[in-house]
């Protein structure tokens, strides 16, 4: 297994990725022209983030996206762990232990990102077990958020 930066070439695998992980974990069908479009948003636009893609004989077996949050509090950027997909084929065979060491051996190296963060669904627990095995700890946050849709907002 390699374990890679992700190129433009990859974004359909990553969108495919993002699909099926929104309607594996959330019942949730993106759309694909969107989805597409904001996978190769990032993968362009280094500011937004960026992916990794896990590969085994040259095909993408996975991926992680990675994108930024600035903390005025501790001066330093968190990097934040996003559309995490293996392939059901490729479940517990260290994929995901692996795009996280990526992930720590990148961010160690860069003196401005102060840690990694990440969202799991609360049912999603072995994910949960996961993510606590590799040194992860939860925190006693929680995410709320207020989507906008074209229709509501402001013109």
């Amino acid at each position: 297994m390699k374990i890679r930066p992700a190129v433009l070439a990859d974004a359909e695998s990553i969108a495919s990725f993002n699909q099926a992980m929104a309607m594996e974990t959330e019942a949730k069908q993106l759309a694909e022209a969107t989805i597409l479009e904001g996978v190769r948003r990032q993968l362009t636009d280094q500011t937004l983030g960026f992916y990794l893609v896990a590969e085994v004989d040259s095909k993408a077996i996975g991926c992680l996206g990675i994108t930024f949050e600035w903390s005025d509090w501790r001066c330093g950027l968190f990097w934040w762990i996003q559309s995490v997909y293996v392939d059901p084929a490729y479940r517990n065979k260290g994929a995901f232990t692996q795009l996280y060491g990526q992930v720590k051996d990148l961010a160690s190296h860069q003196k401005e990102v102060i840690g990694i963060r990440l969202y799991a669904e609360k049912e999603n627990t072995r994910a949960i077990r996961t993510y606590l095995r590799l040194g992860m700890s939860e925190t006693p946050y929680r995410i709320l958020e207020e989507e906008f849709t074209d229709s509501s907002k402001k013109s």
